[in-house]
């Protein structure tokens, strides 16, 4: 079986780990955490970033540092993971869902203004399969209605908006390092906070409610609780796999590129025909490699090429399932239709793709999903 993805090891993070462990401090916000946090400052140019032990970890930080409260709206696109709705849910947020574009995944930027009301108090934009929203359209919209910018940008590691590192945009920005991203430490995340006036209190959330971080700047002579937070910080053992990991970025960004490339030259004569769809790049967004699809005409047609991809020995799946018709929210939702993010719902399938996968591999699977159109 072709497995649809297997973490990249670099083959320092052993060491790295052993080092950690020698240094005596395995907890948080160590040499390893600040050696990486450094890495995503001068080479993203994010303002301030701080490790989470989850990308999830990361939005329920810029919820907080929102100061979501109960009866705010958070303007969130449905095709999505649960986890860009779930951070504001819990600060009991109104979830307002937006709809796909029709020729992508990523939220419809043209549709949000009609979302906005007097209650509304930020909007989440997700890059999917780390390939840009239209960041000038909603900073745009956010300037118009004094909004906060929560760019989810879980899949968006060294993916660019023009010449802007996504998750640099807006308010905040967050990562995920869960094995299946390009970079990865088993379960990892980072939030970005690049509004300045949001930075002094964001290492108090971070640090469980104290201002321990100041403590150990020297910056007060004790510390204590001084705010609302939780033990986001993850340990120094991630944070030196993470390091590992990062320091290999541009080898494995041109080994998923150059596989990228060859899935679509492959296809191409496929979408060519009419009978599926490739990936769509808008001319303002780079591509990351994070993920390859198709999209399919029909959900009937979807589940008979997995099943005989399957039988091939190809393991591809399909992606989320639209959040306002989820079972948790379905009742509580009294938006309109949202009929693109249905179609990717249901249309969406994700092939392998992973750094050690082979252009061998890649020909193997192009050729099985040739041989099932041609035998349709």
């Amino acid at each position: 079986m072709i497995d649809f993805n297997r973490p990249y090891l670099s083959g320092q993070e052993e060491k790295y780990i052993s080092n950690a462990i020698r240094k005596n401090k395995i907890s948080g916000n160590g040499y390893f955490t600040k050696k990486c946090q450094k890495f995503f400052v001068k080479n993203y140019n994010f303002k301030k970033v701080l490790l989470t032990t989850s990308c999830t970890d990361a939005l329920e930080m810029s919820a907080l540092l929102s100061e979501i409260n109960e009866g705010d709206e958070v303007i969130v696109p449905s095709y999505t993971f649960v986890s860009s709705a779930l951070a504001f849910i819990r600060e009991r947020a109104r979830i307002i869902f937006a709809d796909s574009c029709e020729t992508h995944p990523n939220i419809d930027t043209e549709k949000i203004e009609c979302l906005i009301t007097k209650k509304t108090k930020a909007i989440v934009v997700v890059h999917y399969a780390g390939v840009a929203v239209d960041m000038d359209k909603v900073n745009e919209l956010a300037k118009k209605h004094k909004l906060i910018v929560i760019e989810d940008a879980a899949q968006s590691i060294d993916s660019f908006y023009k010449d802007k590192s996504l998750g640099s945009i807006g308010d905040f920005g967050t990562f995920s390092f869960h094995e299946t991203k390009n970079i990865q430490c088993g379960e990892g995340g980072l939030l970005a906070i690049n509004n300045p006036k949001y930075s002094s209190r964001s290492e108090v959330i971070w640090e469980k409610g104290t201002n321990r971080a100041e403590f150990f700047r020297g910056e007060v002579n004790k510390y204590g609780w001084v705010d609302t937070g939780s033990s986001f910080l993850p340990s120094e053992v991630t944070s030196a796999f993470l390091l590992a990991q990062l320091e290999s970025i541009e080898k494995i960004q041109a080994l998923r590129k150059t596989l990228w490339s060859k899935y679509k030259s492959e296809l191409r004569g496929l979408e060519t025909q009419g009978k599926i769809k490739l990936p769509f790049i808008p001319d303002y967004a780079t591509n990351n490699a994070h993920m390859f699809y198709i999209i399919l005409d029909s959900q009937e047609r979807r589940t008979r090429l997995i099943k005989y991809l399957k039988e091939n020995g190809i393991h591809a799946v399909f992606h989320y399932l639209a959040l306002h018709k989820s079972p948790y929210y379905q009742k509580k939702y009294a938006g309109s239709e949202l009929p693109n993010a249905i179609k990717f719902e249901q249309q969406l399938l994700r092939l392998p793709l992973f750094a050690e996968l082979t252009t061998k591999e890649v020909m193997y699977i192009t050729t099985q999903i040739n041989m099932f159109f041609a035998n349709a």
